[in-house]
């Protein structure tokens, strides 16, 4: 027999006195973060010589000095600026045309709840957002302003294009949800007719809406900058517009990811312990599902699109200015890159619209469809036509370089290495994500016979496998770049370290199909949602005869259901695929910028050059500590994603309603929202610094859950 004393309950302190600790207690947090990279900054500015090169001191040469086809850089790259508005204008009018495309009410409903979700998200990002620049504005104010003496001009410019930046990605962004959930409840209606072309041909209208505005946007701005700031200044409008959108890209890319993950497995868990239907209407967690799989798979990708498409025109740019000498090479390859860029926006809309008229006459009256196909058959056909205007334009653009007649051909085969990455990548990532692929029956049979462990297992091998194959796919092409670029280049061009601008170019091929790369990607997050519509919808409990009488559609329900899993996943292979094109561009074009920083802060590579070697100790300790934070931040982001997982969870087993509800109410939903909100913004910034605070609360949680979800099993669940 155990005795029990009673204890006398803690006395308890109230909401009020928590509430104002907590926020004392982050108030000196972040305190304590702004004076550590105050003293960081400090130290770096003053390791530095007085004379100090940069980005923002960057003097642009005047693009009216060489003639191009009869006319000046300056008026030809002016009429790219029509072209940028061709992409707008495409992207509008299929938003236009989305939004007008029939729709049950009831779906509209749960698109419209998905789209408030998301909003209420983005908001939050938004407000966020904001602090963060606030918090940069102060560290570049001090940097630039107090430590290197730039005048208060440039420093105010600097600040206005990071705004700028930031403002391009969160709008980016904020248009592709939004067309993204036009797409979703169109799709799910689109399948109650029991043709597949319709389910294809929506999702990837959105896409390339998305895709087009987005490169459009970018190519828009900086040609601004470009053409209408003076020289002076365009240095600092590059450099404040790169830490602008890369602000952007950071808290969208990396809390969308975390959210979605968070969302998934709150949902998902769910299934599991109450025994429940995919996408049970039920379920809080299925919107906050949804919302993540835009946030993760939508915002994300496009923020991250915006800025890897940004950062790597400014790491070219800065290179050129500082290894190439000769001011006439200069706007040579200056032009010729922008220009490049306008011909990708024509590249992609001709691939577009010519493969939707093969698709289309393929499938627009077949009864079975395989969705991966047309897919497939665009990313191809985007990359040589990406190829073949190349090699034009860069004939047509600079047939003599430096007195040599060879380079421009030489130049368009760097540039084609990277743009038939973006086409072999998927082909790679297809053999281990299709789901028609040896690999991916391999790991549904080791779920299947050996449970959870051995499929996670499974699918760990194929991850790594895939990942080796990709990086050495990699390596072989910037290989390739690298061969071409000892063919003369750094003697045509007058250029310092050519093979480094050669894998910049690599980068830039990359981006020959940024709008495909982001209409694909985002292919998946309206597929997956239009299957969370269907079901949330409850479309099947309304009479077939209404449905015949308002949109003359012979509904078939089971038909739908197939069409919809069948083309979910596809949505779920080319998210595979384009992810690795994206962060391919990133790596490389990162590769670039620092590089072109390590010129910038060497005056040419004259000065300092010995402190850039292994036999440089700081040198070595500062590649130690970057691939120390790799696994920093792997820890802190899987923190975030358990921690907010495990909240979700005990949320939705303390509201779930299995037999009192047809569906859960928009409150919960929106509560769970807010709640994978909450801890994705900590995973991006301080998890670390919550860590105790979450293990207590965790342990505490647990005892509660678990009294809860044995009430809940009491009832039936």
């Amino acid at each position: 027999m155990r005795i029990t004393h009673p204890v006398a309950p803690k006395p308890r302190a109230s909401g009020a006195l928590l509430s104002s600790t907590k926020s004392r207690s982050r108030i000196f947090k972040f305190a304590a973060l702004v004076f550590s990279f105050f003293i960081f900054s400090v130290s770096a500015a003053l390791a530095q010589p007085e004379q100090v090169s940069g980005e923002a001191n960057l003097k642009l040469p005047d693009l009216s000095s060489v003639t191009f086809l009869g006319m000046d850089g300056h008026r030809l790259l002016m009429i790219g600026i029509l072209f940028c508005i061709f992409g707008l204008g495409f992207g509008l009018a299929i938003y236009s045309r989305l939004k007008n495309l029939p729709v049950h009410q009831c779906m509209r409903e749960i698109s419209e709840l998905i789209y408030e979700t998301c909003k209420t998200y983005l908001i939050t990002q938004g407000k966020f957002l904001m602090l963060l620049w606030a918090f940069i504005a102060v560290i570049m104010v001090l940097y630039f302003g107090v430590l290197l003496k730039y005048e208060a001009v440039r420093v105010v410019i600097i600040l206005l294009f990071s705004i700028v930046g930031i403002a391009g990605s969160y709008g980016v962004a904020w248009f592709g949800i939004r067309v993204n959930t036009f797409a979703n409840s169109r799709t799910a209606f689109a399948s109650l007719a029991g043709k597949p072309y319709p389910l294809f041909r929506i999702p990837l209208a959105a896409g390339m809406s998305i895709g087009m505005m987005l490169i459009s946007v970018e190519l828009l701005i900086m040609l601004f900058i470009l053409l209408f700031i003076p020289p002076d200044y365009a240095g600092p409008c590059f450099i404040g517009f790169a830490i602008g959108e890369s602000l952007g890209a950071a808290a969208l890319r990396i809390a969308g990811g975390i959210f979605t993950k968070i969302a998934d497995i709150g949902s998902d868990l769910m299934k599991i312990v109450f025994k429940i239907k995919e996408d049970d209407a039920r379920n809080p967690g299925v919107i906050a599902d949804c919302t993540g799989d835009n946030a993760g798979d939508s915002v994300g990708p496009s923020a991250d699109g915006f800025e890897t498409y940004g950062v790597t025109g400014v790491a070219l740019i800065t290179f050129i200015l500082l290894g190439v000498k000769s001011p006439t090479i200069q706007v040579q390859l200056l032009v010729w890159i922008f220009v490049m860029r306008i011909m990708m926006l024509v590249a992609s809309a001709v691939a577009y619209f010519l493969n939707g008229a093969i698709a289309k006459a393929r499938y627009a009256n077949a009864d079975e469809m395989n969705f991966e196909s047309p897919l497939t058959s665009l990313v191809w056909i985007t990359s040589l036509v990406s190829i073949a205007l190349t090699y034009l334009i860069s004939h047509l653009m600079i047939p003599d370089l430096g007195g040599d007649g060879s380079q421009w051909w030489k130049l368009a085969s760097i540039i084609s290495c990277g743009t038939l990455a973006g086409a072999v990548i998927p082909e790679l990532v297809k053999v281990f994500t299709s789901v028609e692929s040896r690999h991916t029956q391999e790991v549904v049979k080791s779920a299947q016979e050996g449970g959870a462990s051995l499929g996670i297992l499974s699918g760990f091998v194929a991850g790594n496998f895939s990942g080796y194959y990709l990086g050495l796919t990699m390596v072989i092409l910037m290989a390739v770049g690298y061969g071409v670029s000892t063919m003369g280049l750094a003697a045509a061009a007058s250029m310092i370290a050519a093979p480094v601008f050669a894998f910049g170019l690599v980068a830039f091929g990359f981006l020959g199909m940024g709008p495909v790369t982001i209409a694909v990607d985002s292919y998946g997050p309206v597929t997956d949602n239009a299957q969370s519509v269907y079901e949330l919808s409850l479309i099947e409990q309304v009479p077939a005869a209404e449905i015949k009488r308002d949109f003359n559609v012979n509904v078939n329900f089971e038909r739908a259901k197939h069409l919809l899993e069948a083309n979910d996943g596809a949505g779920n292979t080319f998210k595979a695929t384009a992810k690795p094109v994206l962060i391919g561009t990133a790596v490389v074009g990162a590769t670039t910028m620092i590089f072109s920083i390590i010129m910038a802060l060497t005056d040419g590579l004259t000065v300092n050059v010995d402190k850039l070697s292994l036999l440089y100790a700081p040198f070595v300790l500062g590649l130690i500590t970057g691939g120390a934070i790799i696994y920093w931040f792997t820890g802190a982001s899987t923190q975030a994603v358990t921690t907010g997982a495990y909240r979700a969870v005990e949320f939705i087993k303390a509201n779930i309603r299995l037999d009192s509800a047809e569906k859960a109410s928009v409150a919960d939903s929106k509560k769970v929202v807010e709640i994978c909100t909450r801890y994705a913004q900590r995973g991006m910034i301080n998890i670390f610094l919550e860590r105790e605070e979450n293990c207590r609360s965790r342990i505490k949680a647990e005892r509660n859950a678990s009294a809860r979800c044995d009430r809940h099993r009491g009832h039936g669940g």
